[in-house]
């Protein structure tokens, strides 16, 4: 999988606070067709999504990129959505993402 370029710019722009062992950093990645436009996690206990990760930047088809979430909690596992250029999106359930160490989106 090629590296996305803009990696240290969404991981930059993702920190809230000072890295801390309660943060989670994973490798993001992008197997579909098409552009990964936006990503939002959210504890699993939540209801609501929290803002788009991504924050204007893009994963291509093809890419990847790490990402922080710099929350606080003690938590690893997440509820995760990726939204695309084409308008769909994708969403998966109770996700660990501390014992995955990458998440990826397929077609």
């Amino acid at each position: 999988m090629k590296k996305f370029f803009a990696a240290p710019i969404i991981l930059a722009s993702l920190i809230a606070s000072t890295a801390s062992a309660e943060d989670l950093v994973f490798l993001l990645g992008n197997e579909s067709s098409v552009d990964l436009v936006e990503f939002n996690v959210s504890v699993s206990e939540s209801d609501n999504w929290e803002s788009n990760l991504l924050q204007g930047d893009y994963i291509a088809p093809g890419y990847e990129a790490d990402v922080l979430i710099a929350d606080g909690l003690t938590t690893c596992v997440y509820d995760v959505r990726g939204g695309f250029s084409d308008g769909s999106s994708a969403e998966e359930y109770g996700v660990d993402l501390c014992d995955l160490g990458e998440y990826v989106f397929t077609d």
